[in-house]
């Protein structure tokens, strides 16, 4: 029986040149690193992101794959890539799940839980599982 599963890394940055605090939006880049830590091969399929800011405001984004890309990870590979968002307040989160199909056809989701936001600038760096 295999045990299809994938590690998500996130690195998230402040974006001072596409924040307009006056016009209250605040932009961040996260980088996304997805490696395969299961026994069997799999492809990332489609995404689901929930973004909150400390106003209140709350978006939620779906869609096939990421970046245009739905990546097909053998056992220990990695796929990186780097997006965006803007929110309407310095602070905020984002969380989600990818939704994954491993080469004997198991369907499998992988949780994204909660990371920070913060338009101070500093960099946080987490594992997610």
């Amino acid at each position: 029986m295999s045990n299809p599963s994938f590690r998500v890394d996130v690195q998230v940055t402040y974006l001072p040149h596409e924040s307009a605090p006056d016009d209250e939006l605040w932009g961040f880049a996260y980088t996304i690193t997805i490696t395969n830590t299961g026994d069997i091969a799999a492809q990332l399929m489609g995404r689901h992101w929930v973004i909150d800011d400390s106003r209140g405001n709350h978006q939620e984004v779906k869609g096939l794959g990421v970046v245009g890309k739905q990546p097909y990870l053998q056992p220990g590979e990695s796929f990186q890539y780097t997006s965006g968002t803007r929110i309407k307040s310095p602070i905020g989160s984002m969380q989600g799940c990818y939704f994954c199909i491993a080469d004997d056809t198991t369907v499998f989701e992988t949780v994204i839980p909660a990371f920070a936001l913060k338009a101070e600038g500093e960099e946080t760096a987490r594992v997610l599982h």
